[in-house]
């Protein structure tokens, strides 16, 4: 038997990028994937949030790490 792939957007944090031609856009979500703690996410989706494109997830530590490094190098 073949496992099912489920996720659920636990929050919807932002749009990064506005909707293109496809009808898809950049997003920042707190996304749970088959059950598991969730974790921020950022890919593109389809209107409907049933597909979505290949993207980065991360724990929210790592994502709170990565806001103070950004905010570092960007202000260099």
């Amino acid at each position: 038997m073949a496992n099912e792939f489920k996720f659920e957007i636990v929050k919807s944090i932002a749009a990064l990028r506005p909707t293109n031609e496809n009808g898809w856009t950049r997003e920042v979500n707190l996304v749970s994937y088959n059950g598991a703690e969730p974790k921020v996410d950022i890919r593109d989706w389809n209107s409907e949030h049933t597909k979505m494109s290949k993207g980065i997830t991360m724990t929210v530590q790592e994502a709170k790490l990565l806001i103070g490094y950004l905010g570092v190098a960007l202000n260099e």
